[in-house]
């Protein structure tokens, strides 16, 4: 147990808990490793299929940043339900908010549409990371997520290794910088066309989706390649596309076939391996900040820079 207490602050914007054990299994994982959540009470509501009435997601995210210092603000689920705020949501009020007190914003899934909301209207840094049912929640908590989780949040000068074998084409070897930014690809097709979409030249764009069969993370790749994002990024990074399947009629067109094909039409890298997206073994990325990809035939380093740390 760490002997410094931080205090959670759940926030609960999109779906409500599947499964009221595994909401009391993560809050006491937390709990026993130094993190006290302050506000429970959130994992109660229920609206239809989402985590309370629009009003009341709305507060939590409108209460983020009224904390105390280096609050860790923590997405308890995703599934649906970010959409319906987004024109309500006041991003300066929170920005103002986060900067007296410095919160940590962590999430995934359809948490996406906020972090890239918040990017695009204020600048601000949030995490791409766990959340409380899917990654503090099981029965056993992934070591990876947590050694990576508290490393990111500690260090202003995170790195990471990460051995993936490149296999699309002449792999890619050099160094790239550039602001780090994505998330869940189906998130930032939703985005397009909105002011919501952060307008990144010469990132680094992370991308990852979940029950997506092959088809349908091509369709949503090249809507964002047709729409000028992809050619506009220094590179893109692909993590965990995970749970689909794919049938007779394929004939042997998968993943892998979809992630060739895009990056013969890209004239920038595309590389994969990153461990994130809807896996137990993710990292913690920092969204909007600055990050420095050095990548090989057998994987790259990630270094980041620019985000808030407890």
């Amino acid at each position: 147990m760490s002997t410094h207490e931080t205090v959670v602050r759940l926030i609960a914007p999109s779906g409500y808990p599947h499964d009221d054990a595994t909401a009391a299994r993560g809050c006491a994982w937390l709990a026993d490793h130094g993190y006290r959540v302050a506000n429970p009470e959130v994992l109660a509501r229920r609206h239809y299929r989402f985590a309370g009435t629009d009003d009341e997601r709305l507060a939590d995210l409108h209460g983020i940043g009224t904390g105390g210092q280096g609050e860790l603000v923590l997405a308890v689920r995703g599934g649906y339900g970010m959409a319906r705020l987004l024109d309500r949501i006041d991003f300066a009020r929170i920005a103002e908010q986060a900067r007296a007190t410095q919160p940590v914003i962590v999430g995934h899934s359809d948490f996406t549409a906020f972090q890239l909301a918040y990017l695009a209207a204020t600048g601000g840094v949030t995490f791409a990371g766990p959340m409380l049912l899917a990654d503090f929640g099981p029965d056993t908590v992934d070591a990876y997520m947590w050694r990576h989780f508290e490393g990111v949040l500690r260090d202003p000068g995170y790195e990471v290794e990460v051995a993936a074998p490149q296999a699309h084409g002449q792999p890619f070897s050099g160094t790239i910088e550039g602001t780090l930014w994505g998330g869940n690809l189906a998130m930032l097709g939703t985005l397009l066309g909105t002011p919501y979409l952060p307008r990144i030249e010469g990132g680094i764009l992370f991308l990852e989706d979940i029950n997506e069969p092959p088809y349908r993370v091509e369709r949503l790749l090249l809507q964002l390649q047709q729409a000028g994002v992809l050619a506009s990024q220094r590179a893109i990074v692909l993590g965990d596309f995970s749970n689909y399947r794919t049938t007779e009629y394929d004939n042997g067109y998968d993943m892998d076939t979809v992630f060739a094909y895009l990056q013969d039409r890209l004239p920038i890298p595309l590389i994969t391996g990153l461990p994130f997206g809807h896996c137990a073994r993710k990292l913690t990325l920092p969204v909007g900040a600055q990050a420095r990809l050095a990548a090989r035939a057998d994987g790259f380093t990630l270094a980041f820079s620019g985000y808030p740390v407890r």
